[in-house]
């Protein structure tokens, strides 16, 4: 096959599930890219400001600006959110983060997110940080 024509073959995603149970905890079991342009690899994002200060909120509003961080990396690498293929949850703990779930699941079905995903609760994060998410998109 030529170069040319390989590089018009278009990415797919192809999800497995062999359950149900999954769907409503808003993840994958797995992802399978083929034919992906670019992947993007993102480190832990938080809720730390632009000028680097950690936010001392609760769990609710660090999650909100931790999403709003780790959107703001996707765009600004030129990449969409529907393309996440892995999220992994870092957390100081998984009731806080549980109890404010909805936003995650709002979130991930608002940009039709299907990705394998897995949540940990850790015993710190930096300084007063609650929650961080780590992110593969590709495209």
């Amino acid at each position: 096959m030529s170069v040319a024509a390989q590089h018009q073959k278009q990415m797919e995603k192809k999800i497995i599930n062999p359950w149900q149970w999954q769907n409503e905890r808003s993840y994958v079991q797995a992802v399978e890219v083929i034919n992906p342009k670019a992947t993007l690899y993102i480190s832990g994002q938080t809720a730390i400001d632009a000028h680097g200060k950690s936010s001392t909120e609760g769990m609710k509003t660090q999650l909100i600006k931790t999403i709003q961080n780790l959107e703001k990396i996707i765009e600004e690498a030129g990449f969409e959110c529907n393309n996440i293929v892995r999220l992994n949850v870092y957390t100081t703990s998984t009731d806080d983060f549980f109890s404010c779930f909805d936003i995650f699941q709002n979130w991930i079905s608002g940009h039709n997110i299907q990705q394998a995903s897995t949540v940990l609760e850790v015993k710190s994060l930096f300084e007063t940080l609650k929650v961080e998410l780590e992110a593969t998109v590709i495209r």
